[in-house]
């Protein structure tokens, strides 16, 4: 790979110093289970690299008004581990333990997973300028599109990389970022972008010289959730769809509802049209499938993808039934 400089701050301060405007030419390092192959691969030839491991917070704590505080540096194994994530969160930690292998969520951290660049092969692929990396088309609609966005309609084809960001979106969550200029947070949904032909290279609002600091997440309140994958094989794989639901409840009904899901567009995907399909229901087997039916509307897919169109029915539909505790195969 390129020869670069390596950085080892030991605080949000330093890190913010050691970033600058160009965010090409700066990259963050969590895990470095994204970045170190992107580099490999000559997909991602910074000049320097900010290890940021010994530098965010590593930690999991209550927050005053009862929710919790999620750091940066968190390894996504510690989460999908951590007993009061479970208890409050599951959908959280269920997708923390589907992330990839045990090696990779003993190395991965949450920042690193919400932060993930695209997976899709074209930009992967050094031979390949796309859109997403200063190209002037996005070879996936006439090329092979097995696993792209089936929501969104370009003008790049991706879908959203992260396993943590679905269930974050659902629950809510907000994010702190650190700049030059101080802290800000920011919503959860409001965080990742939809590519346009202004900001097709970046997949969410984090400034070149910012740095994502912590996942803050609202008390659950009386809520029900289900978060449910699907992908090829049971084994490392990357899921086809997936979705989380959190359903407010009020007795038997359904008093509010989100629906998000996940591998189908180039952001976490909210399903309002599942969640109008839910609010005021029973929870039970019937308002799963029309919630399921809902959610696809809209759905574009192109000429190798219409498969996901299902797929991503089935995991709403399970999704949900799983939060109703009503057994799926």
């Amino acid at each position: 790979m390129k020869a670069f400089a390596f950085v080892n701050p030991t605080s949000e301060k330093e890190v913010v110093g050691a970033l600058g405007p160009d965010r090409d030419k700066i990259m963050l390092l969590g895990g470095g289970q994204d970045l170190l192959a992107r580099m490999k691969d000559y997909v991602a030839q910074p000049d320097r690299v900010v290890n940021v491991k010994n530098a965010l917070d590593a930690s999991i704590t209550t927050t005053p008004d009862g929710g919790l505080k999620i750091g940066a540096a968190v390894k996504i194994a510690d989460l999908a581990e951590h007993a009061q994530v479970a208890r409050l969160y599951p959908a959280i930690a269920k997708a923390a333990g589907e992330v990839g292998t045990p090696q990779i969520r003993n190395q991965g951290t949450v920042g690193g997973n919400i932060n993930q660049r695209p997976r899709c092969w074209y930009f992967r692929n050094e031979e390949f300028v796309c859109l997403k990396k200063g190209g002037n088309r996005c070879f996936a609609p006439a090329g092979e599109n097995q696993f792209h966005a089936i929501f969104g309609n370009g003008p790049s084809h991706i879908v959203h990389a992260s396993s943590l960001a679905v269930p974050s979106v659902a629950y809510g969550a907000k994010f702190r970022l650190v700049g030059p200029s101080g802290e800000r947070l920011v919503e959860s949904r409001d965080y990742f972008t939809m590519p346009t032909m202004q900001n097709v290279r970046t997949e969410n609002v984090l400034a070149p010289d910012e740095v994502l600091t912590h996942v803050i997440l609202p008390p659950p309140g009386n809520v029900k959730t289900g978060h449910y994958e699907v992908r090829y094989k049971a084994s490392h794989d990357w899921p086809i769809a997936f979705a989380t639901v959190v359903l407010g409840m009020d007795g038997a009904t359904i008093k509010s509802a989100r629906v998000v899901m996940g591998a189908v567009a180039p952001v976490p995907w909210r399903a309002q049209a599942a969640e109008q399909a839910l609010v005021g229901k029973r929870l039970d087997e019937a308002t799963a499938a029309a919630a399921a039916e809902a959610a696809l509307e809209g759905a574009r897919p192109m000429s190798r993808n219409g498969y996901k169109v299902q797929v991503a029915k089935t995991a709403v539909k399970r999704a949900i039934l799983q939060a109703a505790g009503i057994k799926t195969a």
